[in-house]
């Protein structure tokens, strides 16, 4: 028995890595600012939609390593084989929020860096020196590097989280549970429904992110992982993901809800209003506690970001332009730099109001979902991808229940926004 064990744990430890990877980047603006803003706006009252975006989502983001597993190759190239609409829906959709998305949680983290430094920057100084220092750890070891720090980050983020959740149920105010959440079925509930659940835990494109990752795995290791083995992987990620994204949620109930006060538009005065508002219930004991927590969820993600996207990029190239070397490292750091200074050039258009930026980035993922969805679906059921892969038939019906899901919540904002 033992025996068994140790050999499993032995093929085991070459698979994990992406999962947590791709926590990492879930576990940001989706959790700290969106879940926080639930509680903090609705109470418990939301929890639902945290709950059924995480699990109508699952299958799509499975799979990312399912595939990659499969065929030893990048779902980018799997939606080219599949057909130029699937590859220019991809590509498009993806253009079209890069940018947006690494500025909003760029921003977010820059914010969070102030207050935790105290060094009043520039927001768009700070978000410069954030995405540097993100720059110099991938360029210095690229996967290896992000491997490593994201398995570290996460470690602190989640006893972090779990000690200010802790105290804050023995502390809060009772009072506060007889106060009645407001209606979420008006044009602004919907919109924030929308913007809550569009990154949670993480846009559905991620799963090409997370096939690449797999990919970059097997290459750090030299051994390529079982299916059941990457699916392990992935399952402690997801649902550690989906774990936190309730915690966030339970900390802006039990903290935030009640106290009258509504999130500052800009990053600076978030951070601090974020910071003291839990300083306010729990204590200023409680300050490092709560900045760490906050700061490693941001970072994290902020990390992980920056390297997918250039990652995403050069395959897209190589895709389009076969001569492209997609595993240049030179290509990697051109590109990487490129997408930070638009990103900051972003940043710079629409200056610090960061709710504006993340409401804007987590709807438009949203509304893009269910055909992202449809894609990834068609690909694992596609007659070239090996029978002895593809998703069993309680993931197929999760499938289709979750591309009605997501369909019919985009008919929703669609009709609130427009209709109404």
């Amino acid at each position: 028995m033992a025996t068994e064990s140790s050999s499993r744990f032995a093929t085991l430890k070459y698979a994990l890595g992406p999962g947590l990877i791709m926590s990492a980047a879930a576990v940001g603006v989706s959790h700290l600012v969106q879940s926080t803003r639930a509680g903090a706006e609705y109470s418990f009252a939301l929890i639902w939609a945290v709950l059924l975006a995480n699990l109508f989502k699952y299958p799509f983001l499975e799979y990312g390593p399912r595939y990659a597993i499969a065929t030893k190759e990048s779902m980018i190239e799997g939606y080219k084989k599949l057909g130029n609409w699937a590859f220019w829906v991809f590509v498009v959709f993806t253009l079209g929020t890069m940018f947006t998305v690494q500025a909003a949680v760029t921003i977010v983290t820059a914010s969070l860096a102030a207050e935790l430094t105290g060094i009043a920057l520039n927001p768009l100084l700070w978000s410069a020196i954030v995405l540097a220092i993100c720059i110099s750890i991938l360029l210095a070891g690229q996967y290896s590097a992000l491997d490593s720090a994201i398995k570290t980050i996460m470690v602190i983020l989640t006893i972090s989280t779990i000690i200010a959740i802790g105290v804050a149920i023995f502390k809060t105010d009772t009072m506060v549970a007889t106060i009645e959440a407001p209606s979420i079925w008006n044009v602004a509930g919907v919109s924030f429904l929308i913007a809550l659940m569009g990154w949670m835990p993480i846009p559905i494109d991620a799963a090409a992110w997370h096939s690449l990752w797999s990919l970059e795995r097997t290459k750090q290791t030299g051994k390529s992982p079982s299916l059941k083995d990457g699916l392990f992987d992935f399952n402690i990620g997801y649902i550690g993901a989906g774990l936190l994204a309730v915690g966030f949620l339970s900390l802006g109930a039990l903290v935030m809800f009640g106290s009258g006060e509504t999130f500052a538009a800009n990053g600076g005065s978030f951070a601090q209003q974020l910071v003291s508002m839990y300083t306010n219930t729990l204590g200023d004991w409680a300050y490092l506690i709560i900045i760490i927590c906050a700061f490693t969820t941001m970072f994290s993600t902020t990390l992980t970001v920056t390297d997918a996207y250039p990652r995403v990029s050069r395959q897209i190239i190589s895709v389009i332009n076969p001569s492209f070397n997609a595993s240049s490292k030179s290509n990697y750091r051109t590109l990487i730099i490129i997408i930070s200074l638009v990103s900051l050039f972003a940043l710079y258009i629409t200056g610090s109001q960061f709710v504006f930026m993340v409401d804007l980035a987590t709807t438009l993922s949203f509304l893009t979902a269910p055909i992202i969805a449809f894609i990834n679906y068609r690909l694992v059921m596609s007659k070239d991808f090996p029978a002895d892969f593809k998703p069993p038939m309680w993931l197929r019906v999760l499938s289709w229940s979750g591309i009605l899901f997501l369909t019919g919540f985009a008919l929703l904002y669609i009709y609130w926004t427009f209709a109404i």
